[in-house]
């Protein structure tokens, strides 16, 4: 038996340039990736939208915290609001559930969610829908009161909403949250 077939009993009369092809070939692959599949495939998006906002106001947490979690309270707020204002919304008034993992229905039901962190005075955390949306579509909004000076600074971050939605949701938390919530913290 002669060398190559010592080496590669299995397969005879290889020549010496098919065993350095072929050997060429065995490292070229080991020092490729183990994937060739394109880096977008681990699953992480680096486009997706986001609403990021930080109004401030002149009330303490407390009273921010109850104004959002309090149906009745909440209700004041819709009524300031440029949805109601605009003629969108029915008068059904807002369901606001105090407990974690409660549902609300609040803007008419218009939107609709349920609570995923109620931590009083400091946050609230709630997957939330518009109506509209595919069916078991939600999204994640996170509100952070923080002391500002004499005030409380909201850090809002909204995420996980349909492509494309973040112009109107933009514009909507400052017309149906923010502004109206404002006036209403004036007036008492």
């Amino acid at each position: 038996m002669n060398n190559q077939t010592e080496l590669f009993p299995s397969v005879p009369n290889l020549s010496r340039r098919s065993i350095v092809t072929a050997s060429a070939l065995a490292i070229a692959g080991f020092s490729m990736p183990a994937r060739s599949w394109p880096a977008v495939e681990d699953g992480i998006s680096n486009s997706s939208e986001s609403i990021h906002q930080e109004p401030v106001f002149q009330a303490d947490r407390k009273r921010i915290y109850e104004a959002l979690t309090n149906a009745r309270q909440f209700d004041h707020i819709v009524q300031l609001s440029e949805a109601m204002k605009s003629g969108a919304l029915s008068s059904q008034p807002a369901e606001i559930s105090t407990k974690v993992g409660g549902a609300f229905s609040i803007f008419g039901g218009h939107i609709v969610g349920r609570h995923l962190d109620l931590t009083p005075n400091e946050r609230i955390v709630q997957a939330w829908r518009e109506r509209s949306w595919e069916p078991g579509e939600y999204s994640i909004v996170s509100f952070k009161l923080v002391e500002h000076g004499p005030g409380t600074k909201i850090v809002f971050d909204h995420k996980g909403f349909p492509a494309g939605a973040a112009p109107h949701l933009a514009i909507g938390w400052r017309g149906n949250y923010w502004e109206p919530l404002e006036k209403y913290l004036a007036q008492k």
